[in-house]
């Protein structure tokens, strides 16, 4: 079961990382934009930290209040739900 987790939280992660680099992309060309909730979703669903990591390699959407402070709250509620469960 730790094994199929840790699987997830990979794929999930590379995904979101992916994700938000496409999307810098299409706004540096103005086309169309994966949406902001989908976005956060995705760190919540459990890519947090593939969200942290694109914002800042990406230099993508590390203005906006609700995903420079949103994100790390995200990743921090998820790894104190980690340690709980442990």
């Amino acid at each position: 079961m730790i094994f199929v987790f840790a699987i997830y939280l990979i794929g999930i992660n590379i995904l979101t990382f992916l994700i938000y680099g496409v999307d810098k992309w299409k706004a540096q060309r103005d086309n169309w934009r994966i949406p902001e909730d989908t976005l956060i979703w995705l760190a919540v669903a459990g890519g947090s930290v593939g969200a942290l990591l694109g914002m800042n390699l990406f230099r993508h959407k590390t203005k906006h209040r609700k995903f420079f402070l949103g994100i790390p709250a995200i990743l921090l509620v998820q790894l104190g739900l980690l340690y709980f469960l442990i």
